[in-house]
């Protein structure tokens, strides 16, 4: 049998502090300012995601996407609205929920959540929980959403929270039902358990070729099949930056990803960060960096390597000015989603 899914294109940040076009970093507060402005400029261009993500430590400004979100959803209009990701290990789902709900009655119907279990650990220690619980807090917090974006009575218990029994929990939506994405970073039991809940996968491929991942694509396909789940979607979230040129566009990543990577990986004790694995991961691996031309064809191939049918595109990464990231969200939208969809078409064939 084959299905037909929309190809979908979306933007990701994190909300890292960013800085004036002198290279002087700008206040958090206005870093969640500029946050909301890149997503008023993707709703008037006609991007169909946006996605803000949650961190609690210096280098970014967002700690409460859904309140930014809710923020955003007054000054757009169609534009959908999701978290990228809502660190649900360290959450309580009933909260996630009403946040979200809440969120979604502001939109006319426009969120969307991406639960995962996050690259950072702060929010442990941060909301008094136990990092070697990370996997049992995950499972079990993601199984309590799930029942709850169901929107009827709760009865569920388990280890980590309080049981509930046969609670309503509110405000419930106008149409039913927040759609739920899971982030996975190449496991594949958080495959199968996303396809055992139902909920969309989304890749986050942020190093390598993408062709890496089509077996969990293929797993996922397959285990939606074998719980008896209509196929879903499935989407890629990858960094990158769009310039004028291929030379513009590096120019102005590398030092971005060098002071965001870099301060990671002196943080985790991994080596330092060379140009040349930046070259490197741009040239054959998952950093869209370059032209429009040069990042709609690393797109298209990874695709149509998953049979991904959605890409959303990371388009922060470190201290850059806001002009830059204006400019790169315009050439995506106005240039490279044009040249993907005229190489695929508006939809992607799924057989199964």
């Amino acid at each position: 049998m084959t299905e037909k899914l929309r190809l979908e294109f979306g933007l990701d940040t994190f909300g890292d502090i960013g800085s004036d076009d002198s290279g002087k970093p700008l206040t958090p507060a206005q870093s969640i300012r500029d946050v909301v402005a890149q997503a008023v400029l993707a709703d008037e261009l006609g991007i169909d995601h946006f996605n803000v993500g949650e961190h609690h430590r210096s280098d970014f400004a967002v700690s409460a996407p859904d309140t930014v979100l809710a923020g955003i959803a007054t000054v757009t209009s169609k534009i959908i609205l999701g978290s990228g990701v809502t660190v649900l290990s360290s959450e309580d789902p009933v909260r996630v929920y009403q946040r979200f709900a809440t969120l979604d009655a502001l939109s006319n119907g426009r969120a969307e959540i991406t639960a995962g279990r996050g690259s950072f650990t702060e929010s442990f220690p941060l909301f008094g929980f136990n990092l070697p619980d990370y996997e049992k807090l995950f499972e079990e917090r993601l199984d309590l959403l799930v029942e709850l974006l169901r929107e009827g009575p709760v009865t569920w218990s388990g280890e980590t929270r309080a049981a509930l029994t046969n609670q309503e929990v509110y405000p419930k939506t106008e149409r039913g039902a927040i759609p739920l994405r899971v982030g996975v970073g190449g496991s594949p039991h958080s495959v199968i358990r996303a396809a055992k809940h139902g909920a969309t996968l989304a890749l986050a491929i942020i190093g390598g070729d993408p062709q890496r991942f089509a077996p969990f694509a293929g797993l996922y396909r397959e285990s939606l099949k074998r719980f008896d789940k209509q196929q879903l979607p499935i989407g890629i979230h990858s960094p990158g930056h769009i310039a004028l040129t291929d030379a513009i566009a590096a120019e102005q990543m590398w030092p971005q990803y060098n002071a965001s990577f870099g301060r990671i990986g002196r943080e985790r004790g991994w080596g330092p960060m060379t140009y040349e694995h930046f070259d490197n991961e741009v040239k054959f691996g998952s950093l869209y960096v370059g032209s429009p031309e040069t990042v709609a064809n690393k797109i298209i191939h990874a695709i149509t390597s998953t049979g991904a049918n959605r890409f959303d595109l990371k388009y922060s990464t470190g201290p850059m000015p806001q002009s830059q990231m204006m400019k790169s969200i315009e050439l995506y939208a106005n240039e490279v989603i044009p040249r993907v969809r005229a190489a695929l078409g508006n939809e992607i064939s799924i057989t199964h």
